[in-house]
């Protein structure tokens, strides 16, 4: 299924230095490791005049890429940078977070309370951290409601009233166990959207069924849920880190109604 995105209108900034005009453009990017991003962007970086630089950041499945331009001519000059920009946004798409140098909690942010939605989080392996990097985003108290760190069974059952057949017969780390969590979070929050997160951060804990860095995520906005299993490398912080820009990603994809469900993201 493909669907349009509702990305922002793309924004640049212009800068003169003596003689010379700089314009910067950029593209957040979600789901590629860097070994990913060089096989895609080889061919486009070649064709790159002098006069146009490209920068890459990756982190945790997040890439924000930068094309710094500089020369004598400004309106040659914002074509040009408007042309690649657009090309560049074309090669990702649907992976495509923003046309705007912003993070993933502030696209979320700009997304609830464009709608006039909130949100609430049932966070267990991620421990808050999803939470955090909402409320770090200033004026997240028109949207974040607020979150319950489920990290035991029995604060799932008894505070987000996860049914503990569910826990007994499928795990702490489920489907059914992950949907009941963000389920129950709505309600006793009463938000419009949720984000849960249940799994296996590391370094120990882990089965051959359910190694470390397997973590569940649930979304949730209005009647819809979905849900993913996810397989993280790295050590504990990068699970924990990657699993939170997932789970916000998850989110805005269902907001933009682009949401499609992927089988597995490793970030090897």
């Amino acid at each position: 299924m493909t669907t349009k995105k509702e990305n922002p209108k793309p924004s640049g900034k212009k800068e003169k230095t003596g003689d010379y005009y700089t314009e910067t453009r950029h593209v957040v990017i979600y789901g590629y490791t860097r070994q990913e991003l060089k096989k895609v962007i080889r061919h486009f970086e070649a064709q790159l005049p002098d006069f146009v630089k490209i920068t890459i950041d990756n982190t945790h499945l997040v890439t924000n890429i930068t094309l710094t331009g500089m020369n004598t001519g400004v309106e040659l000059l914002r074509f040009q940078m408007n042309r690649y920009h657009s090309n560049l946004n074309r090669i990702f798409t649907p992976d495509v977070v923003s046309l705007e140098d912003q993070t993933v909690a502030e696209v979320l942010g700009n997304l609830l309370h464009e709608r006039e939605l909130t949100v609430a989080c049932a966070e267990s392996c991620t421990g808050g951290n999803i939470a955090h990097r909402i409320t770090q985003i200033p004026g997240s108290s028109a949207y974040f409601l607020g979150s319950v760190v489920s990290y035991s069974n029995d604060v799932k059952a008894n505070v987000l009233k996860v049914p503990r057949s569910d826990i007994s017969s499928y795990g702490a780390v489920s489907k059914e166990v992950v949907e009941a969590m963000a389920k129950g979070v709505a309600t006793l929050m009463r938000s419009d959207c949720a984000i849960a997160t249940s799994g296996i951060a590391g370094p120990d804990g882990g089965t051959p069924l359910k190694p470390v860095g397997t973590v569940w995520i649930a979304v949730k906005y209005g009647e819809q849920i979905v849900s993913e299993c996810l397989h993280f490398s790295g050590d504990r912080n990068a699970v924990i880190e990657s699993a939170t820009n997932h789970g916000m990603v998850m989110l805005i994809n269902l907001l933009r109604n682009s949401y499609v469900m992927q089988e597995e993201v490793n970030d090897d």
